[in-house]
């Protein structure tokens, strides 16, 4: 090749050359009017692109909701329906003393077995609901207290010591982890 054929050769390069600029800068200019009628068209758009992805995070939120609502519904009645088998459980082994004290009972004619059975059987049950978190409201000696006691009779002239006192228990009051759940039914000194 002569020195001829390769300017003839480099000319036509720089010819492709100029030829691939020039339809580059076509393209680029073509995407910039482009880009400027998207830009128009954008703020409407862009608008509606968010709408649509608010509403759809929005019934998403409400679904996620809607699923959470029923599964705590069926939670808390679960617990309704089978809260007391914890309690119940506990209290099985008493039920069964108390069967065998039935059934011994008929053995023997002693008042004081028959009782000393019966008092086992109540300490027991005692430890039982202690477990559970249940206690007796205390009234021997107490002052009254309307938020544990119910008064069922006034008792007067007791002194002015036994004033506002306890002075019987007709029947035992009982508390849930602090919660009355039976009031103590006392006589009160006037």
């Amino acid at each position: 090749m002569t020195e001829k054929d390769i300017n003839i050769e480099d000319g036509e390069n720089l010819q492709e050359e100029q030829d691939v600029q020039a339809g580059t800068e076509e393209a680029a200019a073509e995407e910039a009017a482009a880009t400027e009628a998207a830009e128009e068209k954008d703020p409407l758009e862009a608008a509606e692109e968010q709408i649509a992805e608010l509403k759809d995070k929005y019934l998403r939120s409400v679904a996620e909701f809607d699923n959470y609502r029923k599964r705590t519904l069926k939670e808390r009645a679960e617990l309704i329906l089978n809260g007391g088998e914890k309690v119940l459980t506990a209290i099985l082994p008493v039920v069964d003393d108390m069967e065998r004290a039935i059934e011994n009972g008929t053995k023997t004619d002693e008042p004081a077995v028959l009782r000393e059975g019966m008092e086992l059987i109540y300490h027991k049950l005692l430890k039982v609901l202690e477990s559970q978190g249940v206690s007796v409201i205390e009234t021997e000696e107490a002052d009254f207290d309307t938020d544990v006691h119910e008064a069922v009779a006034m008792v007067p002239g007791m002194g002015d010591d036994k004033k506002g006192k306890v002075i019987d228990c007709v029947q035992k009051g009982y508390k849930l982890n602090d919660k009355v759940i039976r009031h103590a039914k006392v006589a009160v000194g006037q």
